[in-house]
């Protein structure tokens, strides 16, 4: 596979900035799942309130591109990258964009303090728990 078509996965954290109003993730949500369809980014992203966790996948220069995308969006604080590296398949190859809020801060503040192959399990035992 060449670099181009390559798979990536980045996992990151960010705060929803306090002035952004809550049904604003609903929009934010609805418009990455239409845009990931066409770029061929699949992914999960769990809100819990106050912090945005989010897997995407799929080709490397894509994924590199929307996460910095994701570093100047001004509704996202303290972007964080947990983990970032190639995968031979997706994780999350049935939707373009799952959605899932948590009730327990508790969740996504212990994937935080984590990095590399600890935050993805972490997330992956949460996202086995969540509806999307």
């Amino acid at each position: 596979m060449n670099a181009l078509h390559q798979l990536y996965e980045v996992l990151y954290v960010s705060t929803l900035d306090r002035s952004v109003p809550f049904s604003e993730v609903a929009i934010i949500s609805r418009h990455a799942r239409m845009a990931n369809e066409v770029r061929q980014v699949t992914g999960l992203l769990v809100f819990d309130g106050r912090r945005f966790c989010q897997l995407i996948e799929g080709h490397k220069k894509t994924v590199l591109a929307l996460i910095e995308k994701i570093k100047a969006d001004k509704r996202h604080l303290q972007v964080e990258v947990l983990h970032h590296g190639d995968i031979g398949q997706r994780r999350f190859h049935a939707f373009s964009m799952g959605y899932s809020a948590v009730d327990d801060v508790d969740d996504l503040a212990a994937i935080e303090e984590q990095y590399g192959a600890a935050a993805i399990d972490s997330f992956m035992r949460l996202a086995a728990k969540v509806k999307v």
